[in-house]
């Protein structure tokens, strides 16, 4: 640890973390962007966030079928002549 890690303060070490792994000019989460940017961004996102409701659908929807074909396997079972 370097001296200036101060325990009583809880974002020193994630202060001093942001600092080393970035130059001072840069901000490292937030960058300027544009106004077409942050549209560009947004369109990017809602592609990717109806791709994933997409597949979430086909997921659970692929899991009440196995849910449904294992309720017919065990009424068969029940059902069957021994």
């Amino acid at each position: 640890m370097s001296a200036d890690y101060n325990p009583a303060d809880p974002f020193a070490l994630w202060r001093q973390f942001v600092q080393a792994a970035t130059p001072s000019s840069a901000q490292p989460f937030l960058p300027p962007m544009s106004e077409e940017e942050i549209e560009r961004r947004l369109a990017e996102l809602k592609v990717v966030e109806s791709w994933l409701t997409m597949n979430l659908g086909m997921l659970s929807m692929q899991i009440k079928t196995l849910e449904m074909q294992k309720a017919a396997f065990a009424s068969l079972k029940k059902g069957a002549p021994e």
